[in-house]
């Protein structure tokens, strides 16, 4: 089964330290056409690039150009997301294969410095990238996490899901970053907050930042406003030895 993974190099000549970066969900499941659309971010690959990093954006089973069927957590009529935990928390340990098979992808390419690499996503990718870099520290120097969550908070099942997941992430010995924005649709800063205090109770490092959008502008799509977050961003890149 392949998968397909969309690359962004820097100029100049490699290898380059890398960063995988983690889409998200498409938002409540029951629009099968968005699972074949490639995720790929371009403030997040300018901004990384521009420093010298290689940026790699792998699409999971089923999603964008990859082989396989998209199963992360449905109903059992696939009509949308389940909010039911066990199908949720399958769903994760899914996704979670997918992410590890191209970071051993990645690590085996000549343009990639295998020693200094980041697990970064947004939403869905965000709490797989924390939890992927406890699972790898010997691939991963830190996380980036973009207001990351598996289940919406409007599930009922959203709190047992998310925050377990999150503190299995604070087995990394690696920094971490929690990029968060106010008025967000899916989680509410409270919910995230309360996840991020599971992480540090459960042995993990990181900083928790928040940001506000205009006011018409859904706070769980941060990541495509790099005015908020890129010098909080540039801080902790160069403090893992980066940038």
């Amino acid at each position: 089964m392949t998968l397909e993974v969309v690359l962004y190099k820097p100029l100049g000549p490699g290898p380059y330290p890398a960063v995988m970066f983690n889409h998200g969900s498409t938002g409540t499941g029951d629009d099968p056409s968005q699972f074949r659309i490639t995720y790929t971010n371009e403030a997040i690959a300018r901004f990384f690039a521009d420093r010298g990093w290689l940026v790699a954006f792998p699409q999971r089973r089923g999603r964008g150009a990859s082989d396989g069927t998209y199963d992360e957590g449905f109903t059992p009529d696939r009509s949308r997301y389940s909010c039911l935990a066990v199908p949720a928390l399958a769903g994760f340990e899914r996704a979670l294969l997918d992410v590890d098979a191209v970071a051993e992808y990645l690590v085996a390419r000549n343009d990639v410095d295998a020693t200094r690499m980041l697990s970064a996503g947004t939403s869905r990718g965000g709490v797989l990238a924390v939890v992927h870099a406890a699972e790898r520290p010997d691939l991963f120097d830190g996380a980036v996490n973009f207001v990351g969550g598996w289940l919406g908070e409007g599930c009922q099942d959203a709190v047992v899901v998310n925050r377990p997941t999150f503190a299995r992430g604070g087995a990394s010995p690696g920094a971490t970053i929690w990029l968060y924005g106010d008025n967000d649709t899916f989680y509410s800063l409270s919910h995230s907050r309360a996840n991020f205090d599971a992480f540090i109770a459960a042995g993990g490092t990181g900083s928790f930042r928040i940001y506000m959008r205009a006011p018409s502008l859904n706070g769980h799509f941060i990541v495509n406003d790099p005015t908020l977050w890129t010098d909080d961003l540039d801080t902790f890149v160069s403090s893992i030895g980066g940038g």
